[in-house]
């Protein structure tokens, strides 16, 4: 291990317990490993003689705000599904940091539980579209401002904000002038769907849940907000999907309204766009596809 930085994940321990109220301290690092945790943040595996701890950091000058923002998330879907705890998180010399419980995770468990959580999750009623604060989708920006009218919310704080940057990132003209035909007959999509607002994990796919050894499912990495639930199914679906056995038990405990076929399209839209704006490529005609087929379904 590098001591160097040994002495800079213990000095974060150490500002850790000092922003507790609980006197509660993280002991002496005796450990560090690195484990796989997606391409934005480092993350190790941190043992004390106090414990183990999962520890995200980011040499950022937004990585404080982003942590602050996913453990908030964390906090709010910790109330009906096993996350990660949120211990502390802060910034040291310049480089924010996340320390969560540790928790020994597997890639296989109960689907079936997953669905029927997720189902009660979303059944919490919940008071408007969006959020306390606004947070992030990966590194990008997720504006949370309060609507009781979901497709001016989606329209004005998903779809335009992502479309802006895209235009700015090259999307072609023929996308972005597809994105505006689509923001503006975005309540065609709605005429006879009246969804309510639900807590959703957002940012839902196979990446970011995993099961404990008991086979129950945890949920980690959020980018949450209240918004149609069907939002959170259709980005299970958008990268190979989840198993059937998750689909079966979600759809047992609340059936989807049959318009979602369509929608699912219309919500998986925000992740393409968000894909282009951190990844470029081939995004931005896949994007350009789908506001085409959508606006020709719609016959708008």
């Amino acid at each position: 291990m590098n001591e160097q930085h040994i002495q800079q994940v213990q000095q974060m321990l150490d500002h850790a317990a000092r922003q507790g109220s609980d006197g509660r301290r993280f002991g002496r690092i005796t450990a560090l490993q690195s484990v796989s945790g997606g391409c934005i943040n480092r993350t190790e595996r941190v043992t004390t003689d106090l414990g183990m701890f999962f520890l995200k950091t980011l040499n950022d000058p937004d990585a404080e705000q982003r942590f602050a923002a996913e453990a908030a998330g964390l906090v709010a879907l910790g109330a009906s599904i096993r996350v990660p705890a949120p211990l502390a998180w802060g910034s040291v010399a310049g480089s924010g940091y996340l320390l969560l419980e540790w928790l020994e995770l597997a890639g296989r468990g109960n689907d079936a539980l997953l669905g029927e959580q997720l189902a009660a999750l979303h059944a919490v009623a919940q008071p408007y579209f969006g959020f306390a604060s606004d947070n992030f989708i990966g590194t990008m920006p997720q504006q949370n401002a309060s609507s009781m009218d979901w497709s001016a919310f989606y329209g004005q704080s998903r779809l335009r904000p992502q479309l802006d940057w895209a235009a700015a990132r090259g999307l072609s003209r023929r996308g972005i002038d597809l994105g505006h035909r689509l923001i503006a007959a975005l309540p065609m999509f709605f005429a006879d769907y009246d969804p309510a607002p639900a807590l959703i994990h957002g940012d839902l796919w196979g990446g970011n849940y995993g099961f404990d050894p008991t086979g129950a499912p945890v949920l980690y990495d959020p980018a949450v907000y209240f918004a149609d639930r069907e939002a959170e199914l259709a980005m299970t679906e958008l990268f190979g999907g989840f198993s059937p056995r998750f689909y079966d038990a979600y759809w047992a405990c609340s059936p989807l309204d049959p318009g979602y076929s369509t929608r699912k399209t219309l919500y998986n839209l925000y992740h393409v766009l968000n894909h282009f704006n951190l990844f470029g490529g081939g995004y931005g005609a896949q994007a350009a596809s789908m506001m085409d087929r959508l606006l020709t379904e719609i016959g708008a």
